[in-house]
């Protein structure tokens, strides 16, 4: 496939997402790519880890690949991304429970479905040109691909605010929050994929780690947790809206262009995660109930439209009042029943 560069080298499995154009966007092909590979990889002795890497400098991977969701749902085609996210999702959940070291190297922009394929591995390295987000209630989603989990286990109320605003994270921001391992200059990181392909050993990613770069996220952490720590996203708004800094000017200002449906959404899932007894397969099943009705029942059409499609940035979105019915937010995550996302595929 000429979207995606799969095959071992010496000890290691490599994956290398070669759609340079696109931002290395990922498709339904290239996640059912990867599962294979890790399927077959983790039977296979003469692999010892997983290495994941991407060309250009730009970007690790952009995201999911939306125009064939928005091509199939806009003619009332929900099954194409209902079978997308849930293949998407499986694979996610591979990575994080893959018996064997992954690594994955995240230049330049790594979000959405990039984050679900570089940050559930065991080791996650970035350098000075890593952006690392969560946008998706920018265009009438939740944060997914296992994202949800990252944001519940992040400090404080950084989940909520990460996934709201969909803040990009540098490099000290991605380790700071979770969501990376190690800061390793750029310039370094060819050598050290040859070092893993020859040795199968990680040990040379911890040798040529370096200090974290200071986390601009980290000296925002009481703003965010006493803006955050409300039970609904109403709560953070009002909070917000009753002070007069810079923070929560700017901060308004991102989420009042965000989805309000996503956005309360958001919220009440981490909190669901942060009090349960968390687990990646719980997140994952969490945002498939949203993402299974995110078409028909959310604004995910409108939001590629408006974002994406014809570019005018003018989304019309359910509750643009920022009012969102508490019954809104559970409809949207209830269980889904016989249409729950299963784990049991092979079985």
């Amino acid at each position: 496939m000429s979207d995606i560069h799969i095959r071992i080298e010496g000890r290691a499995g490599r994956i290398t997402l070669t759609r340079e154009k696109a931002l290395n966007a990922l498709s339904y092909d290239m996640c059912l790519a990867i599962d294979a590979a890790l399927k077959d990889w983790a039977k296979d002795d003469a692999v010892a880890l997983v290495v994941f890497d991407a060309a250009g400098d730009k970007a690790f991977c952009a995201g999911g690949d939306i125009a064939e969701l928005y091509e199939t749902g806009t003619k009332g085609d929900f099954a194409y991304g209902r079978t997308f996210w849930r293949d998407e999702y499986r694979m996610n959940a591979r990575i994080f429970e893959y018996p064997k070291p992954v690594v994955s190297f995240l230049q330049g922009f790594t979000m959405g479905g990039g984050v679900g394929i570089g940050c559930h591995g065991t080791h996650r390295v970035v350098g000075d040109s890593s952006k690392l987000s969560m946008p998706e209630c920018g265009i009438g989603l939740v944060p997914d691909v296992g994202g949800s989990l990252l944001l519940a286990l992040a400090p404080g109320r950084l989940g909520e605010y990460l996934g709201t605003t969909g803040y990009r994270m540098d490099a000290g921001d991605a380790i700071y929050a979770g969501f990376a391992d190690h800061y390793i200059p750029e310039t370094a990181w060819p050598a050290l994929i040859k070092t893993l392909e020859e040795t199968g050993d990680t040990a040379a990613l911890e040798a040529a780690a370096q200090p974290a770069p200071e986390s601009k996220l980290q000296a925002m952490q009481g703003d965010i947790d006493a803006t955050f720590a409300g039970e609904t996203a109403a709560d953070i708004l009002t909070v917000l809206r009753g002070r007069e800094d810079s923070f929560a000017a700017d901060t308004l200002k991102v989420l009042e262009r965000g989805a309000p449906l996503s956005i309360a959404t958001t919220v009440e899932m981490i909190h669901r995660l942060r009090s349960s007894t968390v687990t990646m397969r719980r997140a994952l099943d969490l945002e498939y109930r949203f993402t299974y009705r995110a078409m028909d029942m959310g604004d995910l059409l409108e939001g590629v439209r408006a974002l994406i499609i014809d570019k005018d940035k003018s989304p019309k979105w359910q509750y643009a009042d920022g009012n969102v019915p508490a019954v809104a937010v559970s409809q949207m995550l209830q269980p889904l029943g016989a249409e729950a996302l299963s784990f049991e595929e092979e079985s």
